[in-house]
């Protein structure tokens, strides 16, 4: 399927309608370099229109009906559907996401957006009795949730849908008229979310997708017509964000170096083959992609065998073939850092046990074992395909080791135990414990955000929509309860 429309610029969209500015920007393939597509710049006087009209909006769109709200987000999540190849084939494209992964991301959107238009009909008011005391005799509160006002979201390369989607829907299902600046390196996906929104009932101004440059970010994230903002990306950006606008109500989705924890009780093969995958899927370009393991002495040996195995069987290669299972990463400039960083850990004295090579933009399946405190490939987060092993002599050191960080976004603990399960959920430093399976695991309507320096609030469907609201009570008074 040709997804490249070189010769048909890509429209942005400006409160709800197709607009082109005066400059154009190329999108093109990370694995072989070749034109993606074209789209169409917004000036700045178009992103001024474009947050006029979300400020502008901001009282329709709040009291707009709970049905339109939840209509258009099913219409977004019938219409993905529909188009889940065409938007696949995109993905895989400008993102260099194997079409096996594009697959599943475009699945887990149309998800996305269907709990979404679900908890759009649950999210109502609250009633609470007053008359407890005899001074609140005949008074009954009325809770209700209210949006903040227009959200800024400012989306990352690695999910260039779903992580869209997750900020998109909880805003529209809220009321709260949204404007996305998408990743410069893989907006297309945004854009053609922005036309099937423009397919919806939804007011003039309630969103708006916006592929302006990075430089450019700056002065949406100060606009104080925009009062929430919501970031996916890397903690220096993330934190930058937050300190300039500190009256803002910020949340931000962070980056880890999440550990897998594979105990002595643990199905050693299923263990490995989880590890293997999910240390490498969408090439180590997630944030709770497994990059440290963590491995109880007594099976060491026999885990990092089967291991090691499985990373070998991986198939890595051209995202578009229905086989790879390991892509590239989305630049070759990040794959020389991914390089540096392992060459910089085997110079130390890391043992290199696969992988480790890089030819442009794609760096082979990597597991690297002793590598020594301090190494970047352990301290920080790789956004790579490449993994650490190292051996512990019980459950009180593997989880001070998966605590030894200054991230907290999940974790993963292999384990029959059920006392080790609700102990791992009692001592570890992170978001999510995923209990039997890798950290990278994340079910689209479930709470998801990290501690420490992983972020700050939580997405998932109905934390999301929370977050974008806050609690408004009015008491009524005078009535016989």
């Amino acid at each position: 399927m040709d997804v490249s429309r070189a010769s048909d610029p890509r429209p942005f969209w400006l409160a709800g309608r197709p607009a082109t500015g005066d400059a154009e920007q190329t999108v093109t393939n990370p694995h072989d370099g070749r034109v993606v597509g074209v789209h169409s710049v917004p000036t700045p006087d178009q992103v001024e229109q474009a947050v006029a009209a979300a400020h502008a909006v901001r009282g329709q769109a709040a009291a707009l009906p709970i049905h339109v709200r939840a209509e258009a987000l099913a219409h977004v999540a019938r219409r993905l559907s529909e188009r889940a190849e065409e938007i696949a084939q995109l993905i895989s494209a400008e993102n260099g996401k194997p079409i096996f992964w594009a697959r599943g991301e475009v699945g887990r959107a149309v998800s996305t957006f269907r709990f979404g238009a679900e908890e759009a009909r649950r999210f109502s008011g609250d009633v609470q009795r007053l008359d407890t005391e005899p001074a609140a005799q005949g008074r009954l509160a009325y809770v209700s949730r209210v949006p903040y006002g227009p959200v800024l979201a400012i989306t990352p390369f690695n999910f260039p849908l779903n992580l869209v989607a997750h900020k998109v829907a909880p805003a529209i299902a809220v009321g709260a008229p949204i404007v996305v600046k998408p990743a410069p390196a893989t907006p297309l996906s945004a854009l053609v979310l922005g036309e099937i929104l423009a397919e919806t009932d939804l007011p003039e101004g309630v969103f708006s997708v916006l592929p302006v440059p990075n430089d450019r970010a700056a002065s949406l994230v100060e606009d104080p017509r925009l009062p929430v903002v919501s970031f996916t990306g890397s903690g220096p950006v993330g934190y930058s964000i937050l300190d300039s606008v500190p009256r803002k109500h910020v949340t931000l989705e962070l980056g880890g170096n999440a550990a897998a924890v594979v105990l002595a009780d643990a199905d050693l093969d299923w263990a490995a083959s989880r590890v293997a995958l999910f240390s490498n899927y969408q090439a180590g370009q997630s944030c709770i992609a497994v990059q440290r393991v963590i491995v109880e002495d007594s099976v060491a040996d026999a885990f990092t065998e089967k291991l090691v195995g499985a990373v070998g069987g991986l198939v890595t290669g051209d995202p578009a073939d229905e086989k790879t299972q390991v892509g590239p990463l989305v630049s070759e400039d990040a794959a020389i850092r991914v390089e540096k960083w392992v060459d910089e850990a085997v110079a130390a004295g890391a043992r290199l046990l696969a992988g480790g090579t890089r030819d442009g933009a794609t760096i082979a399946p990597t597991v690297l074992a002793d590598v020594p405190a301090g190494a970047k490939v352990t301290c920080e987060e790789v956004f790579g395909p490449v993994m650490t092993v190292q051996r512990v002599a019980s459950v009180d050191e593997a989880f001070a080791l998966v605590n030894d960080s200054r991230y907290g976004l999940q974790a993963g603990v292999f384990t029959r135990s059920l006392d080790v399960a609700f102990r791992a959920n009692r001592e570890l430093e992170v978001g999510g414990v995923v209990i039997g399976d890798v950290p990278s695991y994340r079910a689209d309507q479930m709470p998801y955000g990290g501690v420490k320096e992983s972020g700050v609030g939580r997405e998932g469907l109905r934390s999301a929509m929370e977050d974008l609201t806050y609690e408004k009570v009015m008491v009524l008074t005078g009535l016989t309860l």
